[in-house]
């Protein structure tokens, strides 16, 4: 009688397991614009029945991920600069008021749990270890939303943020572009710890207002990672 509920749940897990892994395959360019998703392939590689494939896929479309053509094929769509203009801007406005709350708060637990996480940093960045750096960087901010009482919130603007992620991950092997993140995550704990809600936000505006500025660049050395005029085809 206990089966159906185990089996259940277990494939909700499963499809989880798969929503996140080829989101973070499409964000660092594992699965790059224009590669074709065979849902057949994905049941095999995850072990599960063609429901979780469909709706994973139906998520991924949802955030602009992937295109779905019905009876064709599914591929991973391209980088589209509206929605990760879009994106930028509700991340922005939110954290500013995200790091007013927590450097009022000044919480030295909050302040050192951060600074660990700009040293964790510091270490993938010498080591060149970019997908870890870029973790670091996510657990850095995911912490912010915890200390200010929002974590629910990092669910919502993260559904929003695939375009301006991917960018982001575009953005980190140019030289210097680590260490430019490391010293901005370094002022926004700074003015935490000095209880300075203005500082704070001025240093977190100032640090998510760049990842479009080598769009131009991007385009020109990823011509096939975007749209036409930026948006999906």
């Amino acid at each position: 009688m206990e089966t159906g509920p185990v089996d259940s749940g277990r494939a909700r897990r499963n499809g989880a397991s798969l929503f996140e892994t080829l989101r973070d395959d499409i964000v660092t360019f594992r699965l790059a614009p224009g590669a074709v998703l065979s849902r057949a392939a994905l049941q095999e590689r995850f072990g599960v029945s063609s429901t979780p494939v469909r709706d994973a896929l139906l998520r991924l479309q949802e955030e602009g991920l992937v295109e779905i053509f019905p009876q064709h094929a599914t591929i991973v769509a391209p980088i589209n600069l509206e929605r990760a203009r879009r994106a930028q801007f509700l991340r922005r406005a939110v954290e500013i008021e995200i790091v007013r709350t927590v450097a009022q708060a000044r919480d030295p637990g909050v302040v050192a749990r951060l600074r660990s996480l700009v040293r964790q940093g510091a270490a993938f960045a010498e080591l060149g270890e970019m997908e870890a750096f870029a973790t670091a960087d996510q657990s850095f901010h995911r912490l912010t939303y915890e200390a200010a009482g929002v974590p629910d919130l990092w669910s919502l603007v993260r559904r929003q943020a695939g375009h301006i992620d991917r960018l982001r991950h575009l953005n980190l092997p140019v030289a210097g572009k680590m260490r430019e993140i490391l010293r901005a995550h370094t002022a926004i704990v700074d003015a935490i710890e000095a209880g300075d809600p203005d500082a704070a936000a001025a240093a977190l505006r100032d640090h998510l207002s760049r990842s479009i500025e080598f769009v131009d660049t991007l385009r020109e050395t990823h011509p096939d990672y975007f749209g036409e005029n930026g948006a999906a085809r």
